[in-house]
C-alpha cells in the first residue's frame, strides 16, 4: 500500500445511560426497589395513621388528667411533622439523615413521658407508647436492623426510667412495662426484617432469572451468527466455486475483463469474511485493509487513509459499508484511494478510482430503509463511491 495515515482520534463518549445519568438500569435492582418501595409505603402509611387515628384522639380526651398537657400535644406536632416529611421523602428514595432524625424522636419521646404523668402512665395518651417506635422504621429505613433495635433499646429504657421516676415498681407495672415494650416493639421490628428480606430476595431471584434470560439470548444470537456466516460463507464460496468451475470447463476465459473481475470481487469478499472473525481492535478498518491488500496484490497502486476511529459497529452494518467498496475495488484500474473518516455518531468510507469505458458496476442498490447510506457518481475521469452510516 502506498501510503496509510493515521489522524489522532476522536474520543468517542462513553454508552448513554438512561434518563441522562446514573447507572445502566440494572433488572434486578429495579424488582428489588419495587418490592422495597410497597414496604416503605406500608411503613409511612401504618405510621401516621397510627399517630392520628389512635394517638391523636386519645391524648385529646385524656387533656385533663395529663401532667404537662402542652408538652404532650407540642410532641404529637412535631413527630407528625417530622413522620410526614421523612415519609415524603423516603418514598422519592431522598430518605433524611437517620441519625439527626433517630435523636429527634429520642428527644421528643423522653419529654412526653415525662409530660404524660404518672396517671396516664400506661395509657393510650401516652402515645409515645405505640407510635414511636414506626417512627424509627421511617427513620433508619434501608440501614441495618441493628439500628433499629438500638432505637428500641434506648426508648424501652426511657419508658423505664419514666416507671421508676413515677415509683411505678410493683410486680404489676413492671410487668405492665414488659408487656409493653414487647408489644409495641416486635411488629415495628417484624415489618423492618420482613421487607429487608423479601426485598433481598426479590433481587436474588430477579438476578438470577436475568442472568438466564442474557444467557439464553446470547446463545440464540450465537447461533444466529453462526447460521448467517455460514450461509454467508457459501454464498460467497458458490461465487468463487463458479468461476473456477467454468475455467475449469473451459467456459470461461482467463484473460476475459469480465471473469477477472468476477475472480477478484469473489477472493475479496472471501478475504472481507474472513477478516471479519479476526479479534482486532478497529474491525472494520481491519476488514477494509484485507481488501485493500488483496487489490494491491493484484497490482492495483491504492492510497488507504484513516481519520478518527470507528466506534463500535455490528457485523451487519460493517458489511454494508465495507461490501460495495469491495465491488467497486474489483473493477478498479490504474490507482484507487479509500478514505475512511469515522467519528462518535459517523462513518464514511469512500473510494476514488479513475472512470473508464463500461457499465455501471458501483451503483447503490434501491434504499431498503437501512441505516447505511450508499452514494455513486461518475463524470468521465474518475468514479466516485461511498457509503456513509449515521448513529
Amino acid at each position: 500500500m502506498a501510503t496509510e495515515t493515521t489522524l489522532p482520534a476522536t474520543a468517542v463518549p462513553a454508552p448513554r445511560t438512561p434518563e441522562g445519568g446514573g447507572t445502566p438500569a440494572d433488572p434486578a435492582a429495579a424488582v428489588a426497589n419495587a418490592s422495597d418501595r410497597g414496604a416503605r409505603l406500608v411503613a409511612v402509611v401504618i405510621a401516621l395513621a397510627w399517630h392520628a387515628a389512635i394517638a391523636l384522639p386519645a391524648v385529646l380526651g385524656a387533656r385533663a388528667e395529663l401532667a404537662a398537657p402542652t408538652v404532650v400535644l407540642a410532641g404529637w406536632l412535631l413527630v407528625a411533622a417530622t413522620g410526614v416529611l421523612a415519609g415524603v421523602r423516603l418514598l422519592r428514595d431522598a430518605p433524611l439523615p437517620a441519625w439527626p432524625v433517630a435523636a429527634l424522636l429520642l428527644a421528643v419521646d423522653a419529654a412526653v413521658f415525662g409530660a404524660a404523668g404518672e396517671r396516664q402512665l400506661f395509657t393510650a395518651a401516652n402515645w409515645a407508647w405505640g407510635t414511636l417506635g414506626w417512627f424509627f422504621v421511617l427513620a433508619v429505613w434501608g440501614r441495618r436492623v441493628a439500628g433499629l433495635l438500638a432505637l428500641l433499646g434506648a426508648h424501652s429504657a426511657i419508658a423505664l426510667a419514666a416507671v421508676l421516676a413515677h415509683g411505678a415498681t410493683a410486680p404489676a407495672d413492671l410487668a405492665r412495662y414488659a408487656m409493653y415494650v414487647y408489644g409495641t416493639a416486635t411488629l415495628p421490628v417484624a415489618v423492618f426484617v420482613g421487607a429487608t428480606t423479601i426485598a433481598a430476595l426479590a433481587r436474588q431471584r430477579a438476578g438470577a432469572a436475568a442472568a438466564a434470560h442474557a444467557a439464553t439470548a446470547e446463545r440464540d444470537a450465537a447461533e444466529l451468527a453462526r447460521r448467517e456466516r455460514r450461509e454467508r460463507l457459501a454464498l460467497v464460496s458458490g461465487a468463487a466455486e463458479a468461476v473456477l468451475t467454468e475455467l475449469a470447463d473451459g467456459r470461461a476465459d482467463p484473460a476475459d475483463p469480465d471473469v477477472q473481475r468476477r475472480a477478484v470481487l469473489a477472493a475479496a469478499r472471501l478475504r472481507r469474511l474472513i477478516a471479519e472473525s479476526d479479534d482486532v481492535p478497529d474491525p472494520l478498518l481491519h476488514e477494509l485493509r484485507a481488501a485493500a491488500d488483496l487489490a494491491e496484490r493484484n497490482g492495483l497502486p491504492i492510497d488507504l487513509v484513516a481519520i478518527g476511529n470507528p466506534p463500535p459497529l455490528p457485523v451487519e452494518v460493517r458489511r454494508r459499508l465495507a461490501d460495495p467498496l469491495t465491488a467497486a475495488l474489483a473493477d478498479a484500474r490504474g490507482w484507487a484511494r479509500l478514505t475512511v473518516l469515522c467519528g462518535p455518531d459517523e462513518v464514511a468510507v469512500s473510494l476514488v478510482t479513475p472512470d473508464r469505458d463500461g457499465p455501471d458496476t458501483g451503483g447503490p442498490p434501491a434504499d431498503d430503509g437501512g441505516p447505511v447510506e450508499h452514494l455513486y457518481e461518475r463524470d468521465g475521469e474518475i468514479r466516485w463511491t461511498q457509503t456513509r452510516w449515521r448513529r
